[in-house]
């Protein structure tokens, strides 16, 4: 049981370290990156359906009894977002066979993503907010070299802003762990729960509770914590681009909702209007930024903004419903997301540019790509019956029981104006006429192509089935918004009677 726990862990690790040994052998790299990450996706669903069965597994690494050792654990949360790792790193790793160049494979593209998968499931999984902080640099680093791989100006420059902000975030991050530990004794996040239900510190927890937020704001990209993000996410391939969109702004989101769901519950009412405020004008600025842009992946970059704020609508409103939408927009938005810049990689190779006027003719060109972008594009922009339609109606439902009205407002025009710069890229991209004047094209052949479409017509699939099928999933979603609001789970599953 300990080792189920440990796996999505360990399985990165290894296969990280193997890339690294076989560093001249990019044929043997290619495959064990495949192999790794289909071993993620399985211990991940091995994970989510041992945690579905209500058990939250805890395990104290080196026999040390929680708070004072390491503590991994596992619930309803964080297993589902552990195997969504393992999808979208499957996904990516495939796409990478031929979507990323082989002089970037041979810099170690592979042993840096599953460094990075390693990172992101660690901070899924840590029960310390230490460690989560140590997690998030593991993190930070890979992600850092991914972006700056290949050494090209425009990746350096991107690279530049969004490791300099991330330090920041880091720094604040650090300061607020050593604000609790100083006043409570403990980064254990079970224990901390316990302590602060009753110790006396509210004011200096407050203060914490403060700079946690703009921590977590920044890696998250929040108004107005977001100008990073559309800055360096364009900058690397397609396929570190969608691993990036697809996950690491959604650690910061489930740093958020765990530490505010688990540590200060018992007075979210004091951050609240915070929230609110925060999760409108993240989505509203997002959206906006998104329309005004040219690029393929420039709009899809700020439309994670205006995404996000949607989940942080959720976690503002802080009922069992709204908090089972943002779980369940978590995982849409990750497949969706995923898919678009997996997509924009594949038109990007056809027509030798990202710049939408320089694409055109794609719908007649290639009518299956067309199909590929309309599914997680429409989903995006919450047309029924696909996934993204029953995360907003989830989170507009709870809002309408909160009595939160200009948010429902906000929320419905966000859904318009991502529609509109969805249409935005089917016009230029798709519809219109082939410009006259192309960039030249990188050849492709038709394995390449097949191996290619993959991932993003089986991350299109999901998107369609997490619609379609919706009851399971939000029974699911639910079942771990329950979870949240009962801390006492958590806290008596790391800590027991002690």
């Amino acid at each position: 049981m300990h080792l189920i726990v440990l796996l999505p862990i360990l399985i990165p690790l290894f296969t990280a370290a193997a890339c690294l040994l076989l560093w001249k052998q990019p044929a043997l790299q290619r495959v064990l990156s495949v192999t790794g990450a289909v071993a993620i996706l399985v211990a991940g669903l091995r994970l989510l359906s041992t945690a579905a069965q209500g058990e939250i597994i805890s395990v104290q690494l080196g026999n040390w009894p929680a708070p004072f050792g390491i503590t991994v654990v596992a619930d309803l949360l964080s297993s589902i977002m552990v195997a969504i790792v393992g999808m979208i790193g499957l996904a990516v790793a495939v796409y990478a066979l031929f979507g990323i160049d082989r002089r970037r494979q041979s810099f170690g593209f592979h042993a840096f993503l599953h460094a990075l998968l390693m990172g992101v499931c660690g901070a899924f999984l840590t029960g310390d907010l230490f460690n989560l902080y140590v997690w998030f640099e593991v993190m930070l680093i890979a992600s850092f070299v991914l972006v700056a791989l290949g050494g090209e100006k425009t990746q350096l420059e991107g690279a530049i802003k969004y490791v300099t902000l991330n330090l920041i975030s880091s720094a604040l991050f650090l300061a607020a762990v050593g604000v609790l530990y100083s006043t409570v004794g403990t980064l254990n996040m079970a224990d901390l729960a316990r302590s602060l239900s009753s110790a006396d510190v509210r004011s200096v927890l407050s203060v914490a509770g403060g700079i946690l937020l703009i921590a977590f704001g920044i890696k998250a990209a929040v108004f107005p914590l977001f100008f990073w993000l559309p800055a360096s996410y364009h900058t690397p391939p397609a396929a570190i681009s969608a691993v990036m969109a697809g996950l690491l702004t959604k650690v910061g989101v489930y740093a958020m909702l765990r530490i505010f769901s688990l540590l200060f519950a018992y007075d979210f009412a004091y951050v609240q209007p915070v929230f609110l405020a925060v999760a409108g004008a993240t989505m509203v600025t997002g959206v906006l930024g998104a329309a005004a842009q040219t690029g393929f992946r420039r709009i899809l970059s700020f439309h994670i903004i205006s995404q996000i704020g949607y989940m942080i609508m959720g976690l503002a409103i802080f009922t069992p419903l709204a908090l089972a939408g943002t779980v369940f927009y978590l995982v849409h938005n990750i497949l969706a997301k995923t898919s678009l810049f997996l997509v924009a990689g594949i038109a990007q190779r056809f027509t030798g540019s990202d710049e939408l006027r320089h694409l055109g003719g794609l719908y007649r060109e290639r009518l299956w790509l067309t199909i590929l972008f309309l599914v997680p594009a429409l989903s995006l922009a919450g047309i029924p019956p696909l996934s993204g339609f029953w995360a907003k109606f989830a989170l507009i439902r709870a809002s309408m029981e909160a009595g939160h009205y200009l948010l429902i407002v906000v929320a419905f025009s966000v859904g318009l104006l991502t529609l509109y710069s969805m249409t935005k890229i089917w016009g230029e991209a798709f519809w219109k006429e082939k410009p006259a004047e192309r960039p030249v094209p990188d050849k492709l052949d038709a394995r390449e192509i097949r191996w290619m479409v993959l991932p993003s017509l089986a991350l299109a699939a999901m998107s369609i089935i997490l619609g379609v099928g919706a009851e399971p999933f939000f029974l699911l979603a639910y079942a771990t918004a329950e979870q949240l609001l009962n801390p006492n789970q958590y806290i008596n599953a790391v800590l027991g009677d002690t």
